[in-house]
């Protein structure tokens, strides 16, 4: 049999879901992390890429239903830094934790929260898996002028810097993909949306304000790799819960990579 090419590896299946969910108060949070965790351990997914996991309270929930995965997360004191964790079937060779800070001059709620921001990325069998989480912008506007644009535009450079080699970047970027901060990044870093350019609504309706429309502010972008084929998880209300898993929607693609001349 004819050795394939170095650093080749065969399909890799990668999701992500920001798994906050509705207010804190009665957000089910136990009964709604087991039926994340039973949905990805029955799937095909061996990469999955998490968001606010706030605590390590959280972290246990959610590795208690997906036993056949490994947890990456770098330690913080009150959970993992930034909320981000990353489970893998894979073998994990390396993983280190960026934070995605406010630039200098940011008023002060903002930096705070911009502080709380970052990326994890994780070198997975040859590839690497960044695990992303920006800053919501609250003001619900987008232009140049509004106050969370250069955070923004920090934080995607800081991002832009973790790009290398075969990559996946996944995550809640809190930005609608129409923005030209959003084309820039992908300009810039060589990055493809696996969905081609039809990225979905990733964020529930019922839990937008009337008269507001979802977009798509989640992202799985690839370099080096091609998506065979792109999915929305968790679009509906699960009948065990009677509501959703979460107020945003998960991303599932199978990755393959890109050979020369491709």
């Amino acid at each position: 049999m004819r050795p394939a090419p170095e650093g080749h590896y065969g399909p890799v299946d990668v999701a992500s879901l920001n798994t906050r969910g509705m207010p804190i108060r009665g957000s089910r949070l136990k009964a709604r992390y087991a039926a994340i965790g039973a949905a990805f351990e029955a799937s095909s997914a061996q990469v999955v890429n998490f968001q606010e996991v706030l605590s390590y309270y959280h972290l246990r929930r959610l590795a208690t239903g997906l036993p056949s995965f490994q947890a990456v997360y770098q330690a913080s004191m009150l959970g993992p830094a930034g909320g981000l964790v990353t489970f893998t079937r894979l073998p994990v060779e390396s993983s280190r934790y960026q934070r995605l800070a406010a630039p200098r001059g940011t008023e002060l709620s903002l930096r705070w929260r911009g502080f709380l921001k970052g990326a994890l990325v994780t070198r997975i069998a040859g590839l690497s898996v960044v695990n992303a989480h920006l800053l919501a912008n609250t003001d619900g506007t987008w232009s140049a002028e509004n106050r969370f644009h250069p955070i923004h535009r920090a934080q995607l450079t800081a991002l832009a810097q973790l790009v290398a080699g075969p990559c996946v970047v996944t995550g809640d970027f809190n930005l609608p993909r129409h923005q030209p901060l959003i084309q820039g990044f992908l300009a810039t870093t060589g990055l493809a949306d696996a969905f081609g350019g039809e990225c979905p609504p990733t964020f529930q309706a019922a839990y937008l304000p009337a008269g507001t429309r979802s977009q798509c502010i989640e992202f799985i972008l690839v370099k080096g790799l091609t998506a065979e084929t792109a999915e929305v998880l968790f679009p509906d209300k699960l009948p065990s819960l009677g509501t959703y898993v979460s107020d945003h929607l998960g991303l599932q693609a199978r990755l393959v990579r890109s050979l020369p001349g491709c």
